[in-house]
């Protein structure tokens, strides 16, 4: 799949975790999931297709991500799924990715977003919260909502990504 149309899933991906994912939760759920499919696709993007595609994906989602949705402070998305999306590169870039290993990844990689937007709202003492209480109300049930996602998104998207990577025949060309 080219760039293009990486691009357009996850923008419909982003306007489905905007609006549609709220109509299909409970509404006693709804302050407490916080869907992040964005966010998986930058990190299939880190695993099967380097790095550089996910910081540069994660940047420009996490920017669109501040700007629609969380404006306290612009760049707080964006420097998260960059970082995270370029570090799951860096850390999968020689090897083979199997089902397990990119569920993991992608599991320990929105815990370190997570993490990290927490850390980054505490700084700047937009939450009073503890982190455990974080953790325990939002950061676990949106992962497990993310892992749920990832294995639901794998087989697809990997073809999508591994099919973009495949160097052209001479049956591809006629």
């Amino acid at each position: 799949m080219s760039l293009q149309r990486i691009i357009g899933v996850m923008l419909l991906f982003f306007l489905t975790e905007g609006t549609l994912f709220y109509w299909l939760v409970p509404d006693d759920m709804v302050g407490r999931i916080v869907p992040h499919f964005t966010l998986a696709f930058v990190l299939f993007a880190a695993l099967y297709r380097g790095r550089h595609s996910a910081l540069l994906l994660g940047l420009a989602f996490g920017l669109l991500q501040d700007l629609a949705f969380y404006g306290r402070i612009l760049g707080v998305h964006s420097f998260a799924m960059g970082l995270v999306g370029y570090m799951t590169g860096l850390l999968m870039e020689r090897k083979r990715s199997t089902l397990l290993m990119a569920l993991s990844m992608i599991g320990l990689s929105t815990l370190v977003y997570d993490t990290v937007v927490y850390f980054v709202y505490k700084v700047f003492r937009l939450t009073d919260q503890t982190y455990e209480w974080a953790l325990s109300q939002h950061i676990i049930p949106s992962l497990f909502l993310q892992l749920l996602f990832a294995l639901a998104l794998y087989v697809p998207a990997r073809r999508w990504f591994e099919g973009s990577l495949r160097p052209k025949t001479e049956e591809d060309e006629d």
